[in-house]
């Protein structure tokens, strides 16, 4: 990791990231899909996956600039840190929002690559012990975990990834060669390639999306305050630094659950700081322990995503996904064996986090003047060029014109699922999962010669696929508590036994 190339490689990638994160609506994923036809030419794959997880990092700790002086998270998980981090800087404290933000990402980052360092390859051992129905039961669980709870609704969510589950069945049968869903067409025989897919709903997709609401996206940026002003007192470093440890606590292992990412450890971090704080009267008004925690929390799911990533081979944010699809372009497939068969990669992967980490404490603090200057760039200039790179990375990979209009065909279906709220991520979930989910299932009826109680016999299998049913069901749960203590209540005023 210390080499001069991989070094360049992840400054390279913490500061593409960083930039990315402070433009709002462009996040992690959107940025590794248009680099990802670039990395393939690379000789050594090492260098993309350090560079994209510093890209992944650094959009993390740039969209809470963002969020702190414009009032517009650049992805969904830095909300929380918005509520708060905005009014601090209305009041003239945004360098202490800034500054606790970007402290707690490097204290949660920091702590939680050392449980990813020491976690991550007793548990890919584990998952050496898994067979066919279990990897299929676990792909059904990331499935519905996510599709249940990424989106507002259930209905939405698994529309999505219906969508994905029929783009990842074109192509050519996995066990038998035969056509699907091709309609005559020699293009269509190799699939549709994750790349044009991710490129297609982020790229063009968000480009559309933007465009089509340009006239209300603010434009006023908080002022940074006096420049002779103290980052952060010693009031604030003693209200931030539990908030920093409680959200990377919180962060760490939801990164890590197949329904993992960054959106509900943050709002949990927030909610749980709202309520054990001693200043719940500045909450609402700018309380910096509503910016630490879920700032932490943000972070810190980072490196719990990468747990079921490299482990598994299982992605649970669009992100992650994203970074799945850059390892099957270099031909090497996350799950039990990768840490036997790429090893030095893995482990240099996951060295680069520790120097990332560094590296991104230095360029946010001294650097903010410059990031908020990022915040000038007109968006029509912008997303004009992200649909010119996005064109020229598609035809770079495929050679193809047909495949550059498939991609604009994804983008448009995206503008349309972002226009009626359908979340996205799903349909990412099925183009990779799917495929997976459905050889491991026919594997299964193989060997069980159709046998489907195989499903319910083992155990494992049979846990996994009750998870996946509670997942489903989850969202569902409060309404349903609130209505039978309804009713209870009713019973109790009437005198009824209860």
């Amino acid at each position: 990791m210390l080499s001069p190339e991989n070094l360049l490689y992840a400054a390279i990638g913490v500061t593409v990231g960083t930039f990315v994160g402070v433009l709002p609506g462009i996040g992690p994923a959107l940025t590794i899909a248009l680099l990802l036809p670039i990395t393939f030419s690379l000789d050594s794959p090492t260098g993309a996956f350090i560079m994209f997880a510093g890209i992944y990092y650094g959009a993390m700790y740039g969209g809470s600039t963002t969020s702190i002086l414009l009032n517009t998270p650049g992805e969904s998980s830095s909300v929380a840190s918005a509520i708060e981090g905005y009014q601090m800087a209305r009041r003239g404290r945004a360098k202490a929002a800034l500054a606790t933000a970007a402290i707690g990402s490097f204290v949660a980052a920091t702590i939680s690559t050392i449980g990813l360092t020491l976690f991550a390859k007793p548990l890919a051992g584990l998952a050496v012990q898994f067979k066919a129905q279990d990897y299929f039961a676990l792909a059904v669980l990331a499935m519905m975990s996510v599709t249940a709870l990424v989106g507002r609704s259930l209905v939405r969510g698994v529309l999505s990834l219906t969508l994905g589950l029929f783009i990842g069945l074109v192509g050519l049968d996995g066990l038998t060669g035969q056509a699907r869903f091709t309609f005559g067409s020699m293009e269509l025989f190799e699939g549709v390639s994750i790349v044009i897919v991710i490129v297609g709903l982020f790229a063009v997709g968000e480009s559309l999306h933007v465009a089509a609401r340009l006239k209300r996206l603010p434009e006023t940026v908080a002022p940074l305050g006096a420049s002779g002003e103290k980052w952060m007192t010693r009031e604030d470093w003693r209200r931030s630094w539990m908030p920093w440890l409680r959200g990377t606590a919180v962060g760490f292992p939801f990164g890590a659950l197949p329904a993992g990412g960054a959106d509900i450890p943050t709002f949990l971090s927030y909610t749980f700081e709202k309520h054990r704080s001693k200043h719940k009267a500045e909450f609402g008004k700018g309380a910096i322990e509503g910016v630490a925690g879920p700032e932490a929390a943000n972070n810190a799911a980072f490196s719990g995503v990468l747990i079921p990533l490299l482990t598994l081979g299982i992605p649970t944010s669009a992100t992650a996904a994203v970074m799945l699809a850059s390892f099957q372009g270099f031909n090497i497939q996350p799950g039990p064996q990768l840490f036997e068969k790429s090893g030095p990669i893995v482990w240099a992967l996951i060295a680069s986090l520790y120097i990332g980490n560094l590296m991104l404490l230095v360029l946010n603090l001294p650097l903010i003047k410059m990031w908020v200057q990022v915040l000038k760039i007109p968006r029509p200039s912008l997303y004009a060029g992200i649909l010119v790179f996005a064109t020229i990375g598609v035809y770079a990979v495929s050679g193809s014109v047909v495949q550059v209009l498939i991609a604009y065909g994804v983008g448009a279906l995206g503008f349309v699922m972002r226009r009626f709220d359908f979340p996205i991520a799903p349909v990412i979930l099925g183009v990779i999962l799917g495929p997976m989910m459905e050889l491991q299932f026919r594997r299964t009826l193989l060997v069980s010669n159709g046998d489907l109680t195989v499903f319910f016999t083992r155990p494992l299998t049979a846990v996994l696929l009750g998870l996946a049913v509670f997942a489903l069901i989850l969202p569902y749960l409060p309404r349903l508590i609130a209505r039978l203590r309804g009713r209870t209540a009713q019973r109790l005023a009437f005198g009824e036994d209860d």
